[in-house]
């Protein structure tokens, strides 16, 4: 394990056991929790194999398996993803840090199709290990496979560093967005969805071939 996320270091004790509760409260009011797997589910071919990096209580997953994919959800976080087993059967759930992930060494060899990375994941990061997650989720997808982030523009994340960080992982800009629904992307937007893409030469073969 890397040094600490900021998950750990800038967030009070009993944070991620709150973060549990508040999903699962916000699920039992009917709130839709589903919006970035929509779009993920839109860009992808049924039946995909996807990778949601970050994956927090599994909210996210868990919709992208009821929609019939192939799901495995990693966090470093052990509270987060001992929920996420719990609440939602079906997916995998491995804890596991991004800026290392290694996914062949948890019996998880194949690449995927696609991967998302939500809620804030990219800002709750350990400093100056941005760089290093990107390259490590590229290459866990397959060539012309797809990396989707989302985070707030506010969160002392720049969107000019993550693009730098992204071409230095070897991926394409392929489409932004405002929101998980698609809204119009803008320097003032206070949220940044980015659709990357794994070009068919980065990184030579993908994992797990």
């Amino acid at each position: 394990m890397s040094e600490p996320t900021r998950w750990v270091t800038e967030t009070d004790p009993g944070h991620s056991q709150w973060y549990i509760e508040r999903f699962r409260q916000m699920r039992a009011e009917g709130a839709d929790l589903d919006g970035e797997a929509r779009l993920l589910d839109a860009i992808v071919p049924p039946s995909s194999r996807l990778l949601d990096a970050g994956c927090g209580p599994g909210r996210v997953a868990a919709a992208l398996s009821a929609r019939g994919h192939q799901v495995v959800g990693v966090d470093a976080d052990e509270e987060l993803v001992d929920a996420a087993g719990r609440d939602h059967p079906g997916p995998r759930w491995i804890v596991a840090d991004l800026a290392t992930l290694d996914l062949a060494a948890h019996g998880e060899p194949e690449p995927f199709d696609a991967v998302v990375v939500a809620g804030n994941v990219m800002t709750f990061l350990a400093p100056d290990t941005e760089r290093d997650v990107l390259e490590r989720l590229a290459s866990h997808v397959h060539p012309d496979g797809a990396v989707v982030v989302g985070f707030g523009t506010d969160r002392g994340y720049a969107v000019a560093d993550f693009d730098d960080h992204s071409a230095a992982a070897g991926l394409v800009l392929e489409q932004r967005f405002a929101t998980w629904d698609l809204r119009p992307w803008s320097g003032t937007s206070a949220f940044c969805v980015t659709i990357l893409r794994r070009p068919h030469a980065a990184y030579g073969p993908p994992v797990g071939r």
